[in-house]
C-alpha cells in the first residue's frame, strides 16, 4: 500500500493578504486586490495595473531587513509564507531527521538587473572605451552582485533549505504557470516512494517589474482595463481582455500520514491525486481541443481513485484570456461529460490576479479551505455570459456547499498541464 500524503501546514502572502485566513476571508467577500502599479513607474506601457502585495516586508515575518535586502522579492515572500506553514505544522519540533525533510519549489526568476549591464556596454562601445577590465570594474560599482545571483529561479528553494536545515531532496521546477502545482505533485511522489517523510513545497514569484510587464505586453496577453482595475480580471466573461499580473508565495508542508498521525500534527487535508501532461502543441497557446488539460485532469482523478460525482468543486486555471477560458471549459466538459454543468468551477484569479509560478499552490490551499468551511469562492466580474463558457462559474458571490474533494487546474506556457486532487482526510 502506497504511503499517504497529508498537509500539516499552510502559509501564503499575496495581493489579498499576508496570511491564509486574511486571504480566504477576502475571497469569500469577493474582494479584488488589483490596482495601479506602484513598485515601478509603468508610464508608457499599455498596461499599468497589477495585483501587488501591499504593506508587507520581511520584518513582518520577524526577519532583519538588512540581512534579507539583497534577496529576491520572491525569496522574501517564500520565507514569510514558509514560516507560517512550518509554525502551524510543528515539523521542526517533531524529531524528524533533517535528511528526511526536503524542499520542492515552483519558483520563477528574481527581478532583472540586466538593463544596467546593457546600458553600460552600449555606452562603452559607442565611446570606443569598452574593454573587459573596465567593464568588470564599473560592473562592481553599478551592480548589486548578490542581487544578480538572486535572479536564479532555484534561490528560494536554496534559501528555504538553509533557513530550515532541510537536508533532504531539494529541487525547483519552472514550468511557467504550472510550476508550483507540479512542485507539490513531485514532492508528493517523493514522500510516497519513501525518499522523504516531509517536504516544504510551494511556489513564489513576482513578475511585476519592467522586464515582466514588457514581455507580457508584447504577447498581448494582459488586460488593458487600466481605468477600472478591480474589474480587469474577469475569467469566463464575454468582455475579458486578458489576465492581470499578480505576485506572492504559498507554501504547504506535506507529510507522510502515519508520521503526522503519530505526532498529533494538525491535518488540513490530503493530496489524493496528481496528473501531469504536455500539450505538445504551441508555446503560448493551449491545445484547441484541450487534450493536455483533459489528460492531466483524468490522470489526477484516476490517481486519486475518484468517481466524478465525488468531486464537488474545480478551481480553474481561469486566466481571463479568451483562448484559455474557452478551452478549459471545453476540457471540463470532456472530463465530466453530463456532470460538467453540475460541477461548480471558479477562478480566484479574478480577485488576486495571476501569481504565475506561485498560482497553483495558492489555489490548492484555496481548495482545502473550501472543503474545510463548506464555502466555494466566486469568480467575480461575471457580468456578460459568453456562449463558449457555459458552466457554473459561481458568479460574483461565494456559495455554501458541502464537499469532500476538489480539483485544482494549472496550465502553463509551453503546454505544461498539472491537476491536483485534494480532499478531506479519508478514513481507510
Amino acid at each position: 500500500m502506497r504511503r499517504r500524503v497529508v498537509v500539516t501546514g499552510i502559509g501564503m502572502i499575496n495581493p489579498l493578504g499576508h496570511d491564509v485566513q486574511t486571504v480566504w476571508s477576502a475571497l469569500k467577500e469577493s474582494q479584488s486586490g488589483v490596482g495601479q502599479i506602484s513598485v515601478f513607474d509603468p508610464t508608457g506601457y499599455p498596461t499599468t495595473i497589477a495585483a501587488e502585495v501591499k504593506n508587507w516586508d520581511i520584518s513582518k515575518a520577524g526577519e532583519d531587513l538588512n540581512v534579507w535586502k539583497h534577496r529576491g522579492r520572491h525569496t522574501r515572500f517564500a520565507i514569510g509564507a514558509a514560516k507560517q506553514a512550518i509554525a502551524q505544522s510543528g515539523i521542526l519540533e517533531s524529531g524528524l531527521a533533517p535528511t528526511r525533510l526536503g524542499v520542492y519549489m515552483g519558483a520563477g526568476e528574481g527581478n532583472q538587473d540586466f538593463p544596467n549591464f546593457t546600458n553600460m556596454i552600449a555606452a562603452g562601445v559607442q565611446n570606443g572605451e569598452f574593454d573587459l577590465a573596465s567593464f568588470l570594474r564599473r560592473g562592481r560599482e553599478i551592480l548589486d552582485v548578490e542581487a544578480e545571483l538572486e535572479q536564479e529561479p532555484n534561490m528560494p528553494a536554496a534559501h528555504l533549505a538553509a533557513f530550515f536545515d532541510a537536508q533532504g531532496p531539494n529541487s525547483n521546477c519552472l514550468t511557467a504557470c504550472a510550476a508550483s502545482s507540479q512542485a507539490v505533485g513531485e514532492a508528493t511522489e517523493l514522500i510516497r516512494c519513501g525518499d522523504a517523510d516531509a517536504m516544504i513545497a510551494g511556489g513564489a514569484h513576482s513578475m511585476i517589474h519592467p522586464f515582466g510587464l514588457t514581455g507580457f505586453s508584447l504577447l498581448t496577453t494582459l488586460s488593458q482595463r487600466n481605468s477600472d482595475p478591480t474589474r480587469a480580471s474577469r475569467p469566463f466573461d464575454k468582455d475579458r481582455d486578458g489576465f492581470v499580473l499578480g505576485e506572492g508565495a504559498a507554501i504547504v508542508i506535506l507529510e507522510e500520514y502515519e508520521h503526522a498521525r503519530k505526532r498529533g500534527a494538525p491535518i488540513f487535508g490530503e493530496v489524493l491525486g496528481y496528473g501531469s501532461t504536455a500539450d505538445a502543441y504551441r508555446i503560448t497557446d493551449i491545445h484547441p481541443e484541450g487534450r493536455g488539460a483533459i489528460g492531466c485532469m483524468r490522470q489526477a482523478i484516476a490517481d486519486a481513485k475518484l468517481n466524478l460525482d465525488e468531486i464537488g468543486y474545480v478551481n480553474a486555471h481561469g486566466t481571463s484570456t479568451s483562448v484559455n477560458d474557452r478551452t478549459e471549459t471545453l476540457a471540463c466538459k470532456g472530463v465530466f461529460g453530463d456532470r460538467a454543468k453540475l460541477t461548480p468551477v471558479s477562478s480566484t484569479k479574478s480577485m488576486m490576479g495571476h501569481l504565475i509560478a506561485a498560482a497553483g499552490v495558492t489555489e490548492m490551499i484555496v481548495c482545502m479551505m473550501a472543503i474545510r468551511d463548506g464555502v466555494l469562492p466566486p469568480t467575480i466580474n461575471q457580468e456578460t455570459p459568453d456562449p463558449d463558457c457555459d458552466l457554473d462559474y459561481i458568479p460574483n458571490v461565494a456559495r455554501q456547499s458541502k464537499l469532500k474533494v476538489a480539483l485544482n487546474n494549472s496550465f502553463g506556457f509551453g503546454g505544461q498541464n498539472v491537476t491536483l486532487a485534494v480532499g478531506a482526510l479519508r478514513n481507510i
